[in-house]
């Protein structure tokens, strides 16, 4: 079985889509790879709220691996990497 890799702009939502993926690869229950990435949600945003980041973890899970969705999605206010780089 082959894999498509789409480049996901926002680091936070690459990490956590990245992260869910090999979770579920690796065996991981749906669960507690969905909290696990919530938790890795809330690591690059602090000021979130446990609902928000359920919330968004949920949408790009849905949006990237469920449906197989190659645009971008709504999320948190982090400027894509491309932005990023040019900016420092």
């Amino acid at each position: 079985m082959g894999r498509e890799f789409v480049y996901i702009a926002r680091r936070c939502e690459r990490a956590v889509v990245t992260a869910y993926g090999e979770l579920r690869a690796r065996g991981t229950g749906d669960m507690a790879a969905f909290g696990a990435c919530t938790t890795l949600y809330r690591i690059h945003h602090p000021e979130a709220s446990l609902n928000e980041a359920r919330r968004l973890v949920a949408e790009w899970i849905d949006h990237h691996l469920v449906r197989g969705e190659k645009g971008p999605t709504p999320g948190c206010e982090c400027p894509d990497e491309s932005v990023a780089a040019t900016t420092h």
